[in-house]
């Protein structure tokens, strides 16, 4: 069974960037895939990045193409997922990001979205979810450290105290009853 999704979402990145953020997420018999774009201005730099994530039924990513965009050229990198934790970057074993089943692009507030469905957490409990990081607008890769709390909803909203340590970030996200991203703390803001 599909999850509901919306037709599009959108966001306003404020705090570490300015920039916007369209997602089009879209429910496939086998799955789902996630496109969007983003651009932004971080520490005087302007960029853009482009990118289709495709995820099994189960909410773990088999695959992400991503295109970025910026003064110092474009840059485009390919990952694809086993579905067991295991990468290839570019069609090559990249066993420093081995054991994650999420990937999360720092240019994107939505791809918190992964784990939070994945995980399926009830009220009270936590969740270790490393993920696949690629870093904007150089799309470099690395392991990020994080996790998830399911904390009691709020006015319909589902939420979860979340922690990166690598970052020092520990925040409350609030979701949507889709499970699609509404607020992340000094990065991101739904406007629909």
């Amino acid at each position: 069974m599909t999850a509901a999704l919306p037709v599009a979402a959108a966001c306003r990145h404020l705090g570490a960037r300015e920039g916007f953020e369209v997602l089009f997420p879209l429910a496939e018999a086998d799955g789902y895939r996630f496109e969007g774009h983003c651009s932004a201005v971080e520490d005087g730099q302007a960029w853009g990045i482009r990118y289709s994530i495709v995820l099994d039924a189960s909410w773990i990513t088999r695959s992400a193409q991503i295109v970025s965009r910026s003064a110092f050229g474009t840059r485009e990198l390919s990952l694809e997922g086993d579905g067991e934790g295991g990468w290839l970057l570019d069609s090559r074993p990249a066993m420093h990001v081995e054991g994650c089943l999420d990937v999360d692009l720092e240019a994107s507030a939505f791809t918190n979205t992964f784990p939070e469905r994945r995980l399926a957490l009830e009220p009270g409990r936590r969740a270790e979810a490393p993920a696949v990081y690629v870093r904007a607008p150089d799309l470099r890769v690395e392991r990020l450290d994080q996790s998830y709390a399911r904390i009691e909803d709020d006015d319909g909203r589902r939420r979860y105290d979340y922690a990166a340590p690598a970052f020092e970030v520990e925040t409350v996200l609030a979701y949507d009853e889709d499970g699609i991203v509404l607020d992340y703390p000094g990065l991101a803001t739904r406007v629909i």
